[in-house]
């Protein structure tokens, strides 16, 4: 079920909790009318109509499984058998009062979606005094899994093209030649970046549209060279709470864990992957390791690492979770880690430091270790030099940013028991910071 709430807001970002009362936050979403939301109600091709073709959204897998309940993917119905995870809030056999879902990597478009439809700041008139931002609901990285195999590129463009043409054609993308309007993608830059040269990956060319150009770009990884419009937004992660009461609840579960390893990596091997030559160095070091726990992902058949329960259960004992780069420079794992308190290590700045900047703290000190290439074959003696006391301040600050990088529930967004801002809740707030800063400047 969907509430409507058409007033604008603003949203106040709080400090993050650290008692058991819900009480400790203050109102998330404190509608003032500096910030108001219109929402596009796009043609179905450009989203609804990419899911009714779920088993072919991905060249890879099937994803009929993983769009179901707005993309939240399928509840998880025992996350809590063997101790430190919450309820799972069994009531619906729709799963709409679930907090735990199998939750797929590149599927947050879907989810940013279903919030902002049901979004307090959303407003329903698009007049000038009414909307502050434009969504473009458009469902492209679904789209453009669907065409890695394409040949033919100007049918890997089309519907990227088509859908220009039809903002183009729109009174308030005219207005501002849609330097207030901003698109939510749930896989890479890489994957709507074609380059004229060199091998393409499958990727199309949504982000070098010149009207793209002009709108914000959200995205699970920007380019961190070239993407002065683009702005990056949490991977999704498995849990989406209702309420303040279930967000604290798993937050001082997180506190009171025991974590008798130093640390931990959940991945697998990369080959011909320059940036992930890391993987092997720690691979190889985990294993030799009594202070490491490991969970290494196979390339085969069904794997743990697609295991919610197991990957969790990895990182809630664990001090440090690794954190190196894929197939590109992000990792879902990150925020794994985080939601699982554990702090994250970086060999890259481009895996979190460069990409969220409206989520992290501008210290990275605070809540992260990051290992140069100098020292990775060192990585167990470099942890170790880590105080307990500066351990501990800095799991206490990434358990804090949980409730910034979780995607909340989209039928908690009438506001009712839920008193933090969460992952779209602050994309909301800096962009329309950023809109405001923006004199309009006609396309070249």
């Amino acid at each position: 079920m969907y509430f409507f709430v058409s007033t604008p807001c603003t949203i106040v970002v709080p400090p993050s909790p650290s008692s058991k009362s819900s009480s400790s936050y203050r109102a998330a979403n404190s509608c003032d009318g500096s910030l108001s939301v219109y929402v596009y109600d796009l043609p179905d091709k450009f989203n609804y109509g990419l899911l009714q073709d779920c088993q072919h959204l991905n060249v890879y897998t099937d994803m009929c499984p993983h769009v179901a309940n707005n993309g939240l993917g399928q509840p998880l119905l025992h996350m809590e058998d063997d101790g430190g995870f919450g309820s799972d809030n069994m009531n619906d056999e729709d799963g709409s009062t679930f907090s735990w879902f199998a939750t797929h990597q590149f599927i947050a478009e879907m989810i940013f979606h279903a919030r902002i439809v049901n979004h307090p700041c959303r407003t329903w008139e698009p007049s000038e005094n009414s909307a502050t931002l434009f969504y473009v609901p458009f469902y492209g990285g679904l789209h453009a899994s669907s065409k890695f195999r394409e040949s033919d590129l100007a049918k890997r463009d089309e519907l990227a093209v088509e859908l220009v043409e039809y903002l183009n054609q729109q009174s308030w993308w005219q207005r501002n030649q849609g330097r207030d309007h901003f698109l939510a993608l749930g896989r890479t830059a890489w994957d709507f970046m074609r380059t004229d040269s060199g091998p393409d990956f499958g990727a199309n060319s949504l982000l070098k549209l010149p009207h793209v150009k002009n709108m914000s770009v959200l995205t699970v990884e920007r380019h961190p060279w070239q993407s002065t419009n683009q702005h990056g937004i949490p991977y999704p992660s498995y849990f989406h709470p209702s309420t303040s009461d279930e967000m604290l609840t798993w937050q001082n579960k997180m506190r009171s864990m025991d974590r008798p390893h130093l640390f931990s990596f959940v991945g697998a091997p990369r080959t011909g992957v320059e940036k992930a030559a890391i993987r092997d160095e720690i691979l190889r070091q985990c294993s030799e390791s009594s202070y490491c726990k490991m969970l290494k992902c196979g390339r085969v058949g069904a794997s743990k690492c697609h295991n919610p329960k197991e990957v969790l259960k990895v990182m809630r004992v664990s001090r440090f979770c690794m954190q190196a780069p894929g197939d590109s420079f992000t990792r879902r794992s990150t925020f794994d880690s985080i939601l699982a308190g554990c702090i994250p290590v970086f060999f890259s700045p481009h895996t979190a430091y460069t990409q969220y900047e409206w989520y992290l703290p501008k210290d990275p000190n605070e809540y992260s270790v990051y290992i140069p290439e100098k020292k990775w074959k060192q990585i167990e003696e470099e942890l170790m030099k880590i105080p307990k006391a500066k351990v501990e301040k800095m799991r206490s600050a990434v358990i804090e940013m949980i409730p910034r990088i979780t995607y909340i529930h989209p039928n908690a967004t009438s506001g009712k028991d839920k008193n933090y801002p969460d992952a779209v809740d602050i994309a909301l707030d800096q962009l329309s910071k950023h809109v405001m800063m923006i004199n309009p400047i006609p396309i070249q």
